[in-house]
Order: C-alpha cells, then sequence, then structure tokens
C-alpha cells in the first residue's frame, strides 16, 4: 500500500463506505499477468458473465477472479487486457450498426479513444476493497452524483487542481473506469453505458468512479478531512 496508507484496507473501506453513504463496497481489481500470481484461496469465477456484473458481484460482497473465457464481453475483455478487442469493435463497425454513431468515421475515432490495458493479461480478480488479499491496481466506485462529488472534492484537497472525466457513454466499467485509472493513473468519473445499465443494474443517477490504488489511502485521508 502507498505512503498514504491508512491501517489496512478493512478500514479504509469501512470509512470510505461510512463518510460516503455508500451502499456497496468499494471494488478492488487487480490484474496478473500469469495465473500463478494470483492469491491463494481465491477461486474462479463459475460462470461466464460481463465484466461490469462482475464488479457488481463484487460490490456486493464476492470475491473471484476471471479470465477471458469466462467474461461474456469480449468488447470488455479487450478493454482490460484480457485479448485483443474484436474486429468489429477496433473498426467502430459494431457501435455503427447499433446506430450509435451517424457514421462510421466517427464511431471508429470514438472507439480508437477508448482507453485500453496491454499487455495481454491471464486474468483479473475482483473483491471487495475491505477484504481484498491483494494490493489492487484499481478501486472502482459505483454511487450517486453527491457521492461523486465528494470524492472528487477528496481528491483535490491536497494539490488542488480539477478532475477530467473522460467518458463517451460506452465501455464505460471496463474502459473508463478500469483502464483509464490503470493506463493514465489518474482518477476517472463516467456514467454508465448501455451495456452495464441493461445487464449490471446501474441505475439512472449513478456515478462511477475508477481510482488508481495506488493513492486510495490519501483520497480516504482527504474525505476524513473535509
Amino acid at each position: 500500500m502507498s505512503s498514504c496508507d491508512v491501517n489496512g484496507y478493512e478500514e479504509l473501506s469501512n470509512k470510505m463506505k461510512t463518510k460516503l453513504g455508500l451502499e456497496k463496497s468499494p471494488v478492488a481489481v487487480k490484474l496478473v499477468l500469469r495465473e500463478e500470481d494470483i492469491p491463494e484461496g481465491i477461486s474462479k469465477i463459475d460462470s461466464k458473465l460481463r465484466h461490469c456484473e462482475m464488479v457488481q458481484k463484487a460490490a456486493q460482497g464476492e470475491t473471484f477472479y476471471a479470465t477471458v473465457e469466462e467474461q461474456l464481453c469480449k468488447g470488455g475483455a479487450g478493454a482490460i487486457g484480457l485479448m485483443e478487442p474484436p474486429e468489429k469493435v477496433k473498426t467502430g463497425e459494431m457501435y455503427y450498426s447499433l446506430e450509435r454513431f451517424s457514421s462510421l468515421g466517427a464511431a471508429k475515432r470514438t472507439v480508437d479513444a477508448i482507453p485500453k490495458i496491454d499487455p495481454i493479461m491471464k486474468a483479473i480478480i475482483y473483491a471487495p476493497l475491505e477484504t481484498a488479499p491483494f494490493d489492487p491496481d484499481v478501486v472502482v466506485i459505483i454511487g450517486n452524483s453527491k457521492q461523486a462529488m465528494m470524492l472528487a472534492q477528496a481528491m483535490v484537497f491536497t494539490l488542488g487542481g480539477r478532475i477530467e472525466a473522460d467518458f463517451a457513454g460506452i465501455q464505460s466499467i471496463c474502459g473508463d473506469a478500469v483502464a483509464g485509472p490503470y493506463t493514465t493513473k489518474k482518477p476517472n468519473f463516467t456514467l454508465g453505458c448501455s451495456g452495464s445499465r441493461k445487464y449490471a443494474g446501474i441505475k439512472t443517477d449513478d456515478v462511477i468512479v475508477g481510482m488508481n490504488g495506488e493513492n486510495i489511502g490519501c483520497v480516504v485521508n482527504a474525505l476524513e478531512a473535509l
């Protein structure tokens, strides 16, 4: 954990839930290059789901890992580094065929800008932050706009500045909330996508926040100071 640590992830998570009034746990996400690097005692998920659904399962208390074989949404699996994105996703053809864009060029420009993790990972681990037996690469929080506002205030409490949200309404919990913070080391705020709202139960007023796991202790310290 970072130099801004607050005595372990259980205490850190409990403070975040109390201060923000979260209904569900922050989710610890870890990407691993080799399956043997997965901590002992963590089992592979026994069903095929989308990455956004897996984040929701972890937010509700479950700990597990998934390889590309268990990832039902291959576009999401491509964003989080488990595989190369499918060709129709890379070209923008999939989103254009769904009438999300007026032209194939607009779809392609948007897809090109979505964060993606490289190199190809072997697995991704999901856990509630308070019981995570690993240092998370990214912490994902699903909350409302007020809770997201409080997180933004905590993020600028020490050094100042402004929060830059980077999203386009597609590949939200995979590209925006995990791949973005993982690759840039900066937090990101996103509003969900059609897939996560349809399959993962993202609510009308939900805001999703992805944060670099190394900085989570500093954010909690700032939350307590506000």
